[in-house]
């Protein structure tokens, strides 16, 4: 028997062509097809895996960042996860800088995999300590060191525009009637909804926004302003970043972390998905976006979102009773839920 060639595959080509699953309790409750990019399937567990990659590539095609050189990066952890595991695989030495208050999961996950992890209490944008402008420091500090600056690097939107928007289309078919996901950086609902609209304009593109984030009330009045608060990590922004200027975005919906952790049980408990905050609120952002789009005259559309990351990530959080109840909030896959 002739044993046939091993496949090129490079463990960096394991990053994106994730699955698209349909959500059948969403698409139930929006009366329309829901489905979900699975994103937590990349090999850092969340979609960051690809902004991360498109960043570190562009820094070496623009001469940036040269072998034995080092990335850094201030992050809420899943970017500096995926840069962690993009720069094991290319030889590059990486500084992440986190606040203080994030999942015990992603501080562990960041030093099991190697990186210099430099922790910084949380605060405002405005304020120098952020642990954004203190990782642009170190970056300056540090010999043959790049900023990978997700949150203004347009290299990030450009690596959903050029892989996750193509994906999404060729997946379903070029039959897509609204994408909806909630910002961060921005990157992901600004590239996938650029790269989307560039096949069909008729495309809705929704911003899903958490409570505590200010880009809610600037899409619908034009005015950068925070109401609540969430304890969603990853996900809300108080500005408009480098990758959200020029962002085709249609409409907005504003989601509870209730209604959101609402989703999380669900997914769980009915269709066996263990995810984090992030993808409960994009998921309760779809099924908004169906029903307005069947209010529009559009009873059968077709609607996409990310799910975000894996909910492994926030077993000491969401998935802890005992943290949720301090939050005011409901445990996520406990008997007795309705």
């Amino acid at each position: 028997m002739t044993i046939p060639p091993p496949l090129s595959i490079r463990a960096l080509d394991l990053i994106g062509n994730t699955p698209l699953v349909r959500l059948e309790g969403p698409s139930r409750e929006a009366g329309c097809d829901i489905f979900g990019k699975c994103e937590f399937l990349n090999p850092g567990a969340s979609v960051k895996d690809r902004a991360a990659l498109g960043i570190v590539r562009d820094a070496e095609a623009r001469g940036e960042l040269e072998p034995g050189g080092c990335v850094v990066e201030g992050t809420a952890g899943n970017t500096g996860i995926g840069l962690a595991l993009v720069c094991n695989a290319l030889g590059y030495r990486c500084i992440i800088v986190m606040p203080d208050n994030q999942s015990r999961e992603k501080t562990d996950t960041l030093l099991a995999l190697g990186a210099e992890l430099v922790l910084v209490p949380p605060t405002k944008y405005s304020d120098c300590n952020h642990f954004v402008h203190t990782s642009r420091r170190l970056a300056e500090e540090t010999p043959g060191a790049v900023w990978a600056n997700q949150f203004d690097n347009i290299a990030n939107r450009r690596a959903h525009i050029e892989t996750t928007a193509p994906e999404i289309w060729a997946q379903m078919d070029g039959r897509i009637d609204g994408f909806t996901c909630a910002a961060g950086t921005g990157g992901t609902i600004a590239g996938v909804g650029l790269g989307l609209k560039e096949r069909d304009e008729n495309v809705v593109v929704a911003l899903t926004d958490p409570h505590g984030a200010a880009l809610y009330e600037y899409y619908a009045h034009g005015e950068l302003k925070a109401e609540g608060r969430s304890v969603a990590e990853g996900i809300g922004q108080g500005r408009i970043t480098g990758n959200l200027d020029g962002a085709a975005i249609d409409t907005q919906f504003r989601v509870s972390d209730a209604e959101g952790l609402a989703w999380v049980d669900r997914l769980l408990r009915e269709e066996g998905l263990c995810l984090g905050l992030s993808s409960g609120i994009n998921v309760a952002g779809a099924v908004m976006l169906g029903r307005l789009l069947a209010a529009q005259g559009r009873p059968k559309a077709r609607v996409a979102t990310i799910l975000c990351d894996t909910g492994f990530r926030y077993l000491s959080t969401l998935y802890n009773p005992e943290w949720v109840a301090a939050q005011g909030l409901p445990p996520i896959g406990r008997p007795g839920r309705d």
